[in-house]
């Protein structure tokens, strides 16, 4: 099957609309119409409905759209592992929540580079259903996440703590204070939303929300207020006055783990990867492979 058709299914479900599709990829709509047209004929079922401003896939293009972007992936590492060149060439695909990037994993892959030169990095930032998904295709060798899956398939590590402490623009603020005007919530993930709730079960509705502790941080700098943020992010603004710690604000420990393939034929390189992160973060040394999800 021609990859191009795959790639044109799959802009065309992210489109909706197959002139858009046609801009994107640099062709002519009645070449996307024909693309379409080839990949139906040659699975022998519709792919979408062509209603006027509402195509949507139909449910054989609903069955499709897993395998598409698994075969995309498949193809995808099979190119970059081709084109490394050099025989003892390896390629190491690393896979990371946003927010893990600003807070632990750049100063890594800074080493990753200096110390293991045979190893060809790629580095993604993605939402944790992302992640899974392709550590599940093989499209990732690793995955870096607050909130691992349970998956028989995959192997879970817990390798770094991460401080969050609540900071803000004025000193001398207590936590009551600080989050009763002007708060902005940072989103660290569900267990961080628990334990928020918990030490602060009467605060009113937060001023601002935000999906990043990149764009937390940014907001709160621009605009005043307070809220959490790793340690590692505003250690520089603490020094330097701009910000300011919340003293009697509980700190809140989010755990990060690292998670691979179970049967992943990068292990022994993983785990030189992974010594490298020891260093700099309080890691645990023990392993377990996911339980089933019930």
């Amino acid at each position: 099957m021609d990859i191009d058709l795959l790639r044109t299914f799959l802009e065309v479900y992210r489109t909706r609309h197959f002139g858009r599709t046609a801009e994107n990829l640099y062709l002519t709509q009645s070449a996307v119409s024909a693309r379409i047209r080839l990949l139906e004929e040659t699975l022998g079922a519709p792919l979408f409905t062509r209603a006027r401003n509402d195509i949507q896939l139909t449910p054989a293009g609903t069955r499709m759209l897993k395998y598409a972007e698994a075969i995309l992936n498949a193809w995808n590492r099979a190119r970059q592992d081709a084109a490394l060149g050099e025989e003892d060439k390896v390629s190491l695909a690393i896979g990371a929540s946003y927010s893990l990037w600003d807070i632990l994993l750049q100063d890594w892959m800074h080493r990753l580079y200096g110390t293991m030169p045979r190893v060809a990095l790629q580095a993604e930032a993605h939402g944790p259903e992302m992640l899974i998904r392709k550590l599940l295709d093989h499209a990732l060798d690793v995955a870096f996440m607050f909130e691992p899956p349970q998956m028989a398939e995959l192997e879970v590590r817990e390798v770094a703590s991460i401080k969050l402490i609540m900071v803000a623009d004025r000193p001398n603020l207590t936590a009551r204070e600080a989050v009763g005007n002007g708060y902005i919530m940072a989103d660290w993930g569900t267990s961080f939303a628990i334990a928020h709730a918990r030490h602060f079960p009467d605060m009113p509705p937060p001023a601002v929300r935000m999906g990043l502790g990149r764009m937390a941080l940014a907001f709160l700098l621009h605009n005043g207020g307070a809220t959490y943020l790793a340690e590692q992010m505003v250690s520089e603004h603490l020094a330097s006055g701009r910000l300011h710690r919340v003293d009697d604000a509980p700190v809140i420990d989010r755990q990060v783990y690292v998670v691979y393939p179970l049967a992943s034929e990068r292990k022994p390189l993983l785990e030189q990867a992974l010594g490298l992160l020891a260093p700099r973060q309080p890691a645990t040394t023990a392993t377990r492979a996911a339980e089933p999800a019930l």
